[in-house]
């Protein structure tokens, strides 16, 4: 099985969910009383219709499902507790041979009924605010392909975990059916497998019972579009996605791509814009631990992936357009992990075309607002990097200093200078090739409202038709004499750019919003007839709030979202 957790716990970090709820755990067993009770014999079976597998799962009757003696974990054995602590058993055969049951016969209350499963995935439940841990949330599927929850309280632990690994095999007796909190909930039961101080865990050996490995329950734009925003059950609204990627950090993919980790170490996030065959794109935000998971498999694929799949993702609608947004028991699989990543794969080498014929710039516009609109939304309380279309008058080329840097030729990184050659710390290369890119400063004014723009890399190319590379190396050719540390003027192309209004893609900053700077980083300069946006290179080289400070590296130019998002448990 493929899985992106390993034997410690994930999910931390988690901060806030959409929703604006608290971030429990689904449920903390209760201790039962010393009279057991029974299970009833209602069936609790959930609907499966929408969660769909590659293989019909092969179905054993209860009574060949017999459990085996062997070792195993306790939470409490009454002969081996010591200190009221839960300690690991030696031995623990089993007694309930004829009391194996299926998730759907799971009811509320203490159980001795025996359990088989696998376990598909676990993540750490913690407190949205507080980041008190709230146990260890589970996800089990048994032989039936019936999907449930499970949670182990943060006292057990320890005596659970190290045993736990993702995708093997497991018999659990002497456990409590919990009920599921609505807005917690991540899978179709009500009811939480959950480890009470007696419950004893232990490995299945018996290879005759066949689990599903996984299962998945996709939504695609119109499903998300029609649960967007939905108060209550979370189970109803979240889903699985599957797509193929456009942008990653407003970046477009190619050989050279690298991911900047310390930015998304510091954000606490990744933006990926994605697209599910030919349908509309969307942006799907991946949070925290579940943002380090990318961060892994992304760098061991050795190149940029094709396919994403993330599961248990909430649609929310951010500035009027659809977005998805990871939660703790989110995992992330690309082009080959899965089944059904590979299968997409497979389409999307056989479509290229279709897959291509929906611009990701397009379906992405920002939304659009003045001058006075841009400069009031920087200093309201609770604001977050954005991006706003802005249309305004070109007045003036800000003159006197530098208008351009000297970029790494594969990611537009400001190169730094070594002892002899020139590096890239984004691409970790000790000798790379300089390229000049545009950094120069405009004034503009709307109406009654004058800002300073700021041009980076190619927005100076789209306003004037000229790379930067092309017109410093011309000025070169005609003045031989002048040295490296010559300033070169700026160009007329440049200023004869005064005097026109034009629609700018503008990102309101970190330091926009910390009010380090009032200058705003222009990400493309759209062409009036096609409105779109574009690479964003201010995640890469951001103003000193004044001119002479020069340029630096902008890890920390994008502020993580604050938006509250849901925690699974």
């Amino acid at each position: 099985m493929n899985s992106n957790s390993k034997n410690s716990a994930s999910g931390d970090l988690i901060s806030k969910k959409p929703n604006g709820k608290d971030a429990v755990s689904s449920a903390a067993p209760v201790k039962p009383s010393a009279a057991s009770m029974k299970p009833s014999a209602a069936s609790m079976k959930p609907s499966a219709a929408a969660m769909k597998i590659s293989a019909a799962p092969t179905i054993p009757s209860a009574a060949s499902m017999k459990p085996i003696g062997q070792s195993g974990v306790s939470g409490d054995s009454s002969s081996t507790k010591r200190h009221g602590k839960a300690v690991v058993c030696s031995d623990v055969p089993s007694d309930n041979s004829d009391r194996v049951v299926f998730f759907k016969d799971v009811t509320f209350g203490p159980q001795e009924d025996e359990l088989r499963f696998r376990l598909i995935h676990f993540w750490e439940a913690k407190h949205a605010f507080s980041k008190i841990l709230m146990g260890l949330e589970m996800l089990l599927v048994d032989a039936e392909g019936t999907v449930i929850q499970g949670f182990i309280p943060p006292s057990r632990m320890d005596t659970y975990l190290r045993h736990m690994k993702p995708g093997s095999t497991y018999r659990l007796t002497n456990f409590f059916g919990s009920k599921t909190k609505k807005v917690y909930r991540v899978a179709d039961p009500d009811v939480t497998i959950a480890f009470s101080w007696k419950s004893v865990l232990s490995d299945l050996t018996d290879t005759s019972t066949w689990f599903p490995e996984d299962r998945f329950r996709f939504h695609g734009y119109e499903q998300f579009e029609a649960a967007c925003d939905l108060k209550g059950d979370l189970y109803v609204f979240i889903a699985d996605f599957i797509g193929h990627i456009k942008l990653v950090n407003e970046q477009a993919l190619n050989e050279s791509f690298v991911l900047d980790e310390v930015e998304i170490a510091s954000d606490r996030r990744i933006l990926v814009h994605v697209q599910t065959h030919d349908g509309p794109v969307m942006k799907l935000y991946i949070w925290d631990k579940v943002a380090t998971a990318f961060c892994e498999k992304f760098r061991s694929l050795g190149k940029p992936p094709s396919v994403i799949m993330v599961t248990t993702v909430n649609p929310k609608r951010l500035g009027g357009a659809l977005s998805l947004s990871s939660l703790s028991s989110s995992r992330v699989f690309f082009d080959t992990d899965v089944h059904q990543t590979r299968e997409y794969l497979a389409w999307l080498e056989s479509n290229s075309e279709v897959a291509n014929r929906v611009n990701a710039e397009i379906v992405t516009k920002a939304e659009t607002a003045t001058i006075s609109e841009l400069l009031t939304y920087m200093k309201q309380e609770g604001a977050k990097v954005a991006w706003f279309e802005c249309t305004a008058t070109i007045d003036d080329v800000v003159r006197g200093s530098a208008w351009y840097y000297i970029a790494c030729g594969g990611c537009k990184t400001k190169a730094t200078k070594g002892p002899t050659t020139l590096m890239c710390r984004k691409c970790g290369k000790t000798e790379i090739t300089g390229a000049a890119e545009y950094l120069s400063k405009l004034s503009v004014y709307d109406n009654n409202d004058h800002a300073s723009f700021v041009l980076l890399g190619d927005t100076g190319f789209e306003l004037t038709g000229k790379k930067a590379s092309v017109l410093v190396e011309s000025y070169y050719e005609a003045n031989e004499g002048s040295g490296d540390d010559h300033v070169v003027p700026v160009p007329q192309v440049l200023i004869d750019t005064i005097g026109q209004k034009r629609t700018f893609v503008i990102k309101i900053s970190k330091h926009n919003l910390e009010g380090k700077t009032q200058a705003l980083t222009v990400t493309k300069v759209l062409p009036l007839e096609v409105p779109a946006l574009g690479y964003d290179l201010a995640a890469d080289v951001v103003v000193s709030p004044t001119a002479d400070e020069g340029v630096k590296r902008g890890a920390d130019m994008i502020v993580s979202d604050d938006a509250k998002r849901a925690k699974s448990g």
